[in-house]
């Protein structure tokens, strides 16, 4: 028996209509790597999946919860992404649609951990103190806002010029997106954790929130005891050497660069 094969005619509207939600999916998809809207998003499949599975397998009961847990998320999105749509709607405002992101590769992690140790070691000889946060997967958009716009090259220079305590900057976090400070002066929310040391102060606190709220790597120097200190997924580890420092700060950045396949990763612009 023939199959009737039906050929399907574009019209110049239909594929307007197409690019159009392809360059929305799109800036939705960059607008969110940026963000901590993408663990939540992956919570979400996995619970979605499970759901389907428990209905396959005849959980009713299972299933008949998760349904209604997903009901209750789905109600509650608007609140969980605030932060990332009230930020779209600002991007829509001045016209910023598109977002590039990229990853770093080997000789890049290097010269960005350099500059970051050097500064580290200026600041501890100055008896300055500093907290440099350097992005990872995590995005930390909603907090950018609340520094200066740099958009700057990783120097050392630049680093050690901003902890300098009569500049007006001094007090916040540098951010680092890739081997760019994107802010400096950030506001970063103080981590709650009653198990801190008293003997800490308020950098070592943002250093630990920040890194309780997303995989950023927060490097602090303390200004009083010149401790080099850095905060990873909620933990403290203090009294780094320069050499030390160097070699967490590659593994810890080598390990980013590897846990994608090549080809997942964004090509990077020459």
């Amino acid at each position: 028996m023939p199959f009737n094969v039906e050929i399907v005619h574009l019209s110049f509207i239909n594929i307007i209509d197409i690019l159009i939600v392809a360059i929305a999916l799109l800036w939705a998809v960059r607008l969110i790597a940026n963000t901590r809207a993408v663990p939540l998003l992956k919570g979400l499949g996995v619970l979605v999946v499970i759901t389907g599975l428990s209905g396959l397998l005849g959980l009713t009961l299972v299933n008949w919860i998760l349904e209604k847990v997903l009901t209750a998320l789905v109600v509650a999105l608007p609140v969980v992404f605030y932060p990332e749509l009230r930020r779209a709607l600002e991007q829509i405002g001045r016209g910023k649609f598109l977002r590039r992101a990229f990853f770093l590769d080997k000789k890049q992690v290097d010269s960005l951990v350099v500059e970051v140790v050097r500064a580290v070691e200026y600041l501890v000889e100055q008896n300055y103190g500093g907290l440099i946060i350097i992005e990872r997967q995590t995005g930390l958009g909603e907090y950018l806002d609340s520094g200066i716009f740099l958009d700057a090259t990783v120097s050392m220079e630049l680093l050690t010029t901003i902890f300098q305590p009569n500049n007006l900057l001094h007090d916040g976090a540098v951010v680092i997106r890739e081997d760019r400070i994107v802010s400096a002066g950030v506001v970063l929310p103080l981590s709650d954790n009653p198990n801190i040391s008293k003997q800490l102060g308020t950098r070592h606190r943002a250093a630990l929130g920040i890194s309780e709220v997303s995989d950023s790597i927060a490097v602090v120097v303390s200004e009083e005891t010149r401790i080099v200190s850095v905060a990873v997924s909620g933990e403290l580890i203090r009294g780094f050497t320069p050499e030390t420092l160097t070699q967490h700060l590659q593994t810890l950045l080598e390990l980013e660069e590897h846990s994608f396949p090549s080809f997942f990763r964004p090509l990077r612009s020459q």
